[in-house]
């Protein structure tokens, strides 16, 4: 029964993870390289170097923010229901 009450908490949570780690990806771009968006690996104007740390950015950011609202909704059922979902 938990999992059924997480999957639409879960749902919400990822979304607004996503959306929130994203926009600290391309405020942690911009502050690091005084370009607009981070390259994406299709861009051929961008280097290899821009482009692998572009993708190891967004990595790491989105395991963590992931992780951090997985978890945040988690503790959150826990408390609803006295059981952890899973």
């Amino acid at each position: 029964m938990n999992k059924l009450l997480y999957r639409p908490i879960g749902l919400l949570m990822g979304t607004a993870g996503g959306w929130l780690a994203g926009m600290i990806v391309k405020r942690v771009w911009r502050a690091a390289s005084d370009e607009g968006d981070p390259p994406d690996a299709l861009d051929e104007e961008r280097t290899w170097g821009e482009i692998l740390a572009s993708a190891a950015l967004q990595g790491a950011v989105f395991a963590t923010i992931k992780a951090l609202f997985d978890r945040a909704g988690a503790t959150g059922v826990r408390k609803l229901t006295g059981s952890w979902p899973g």
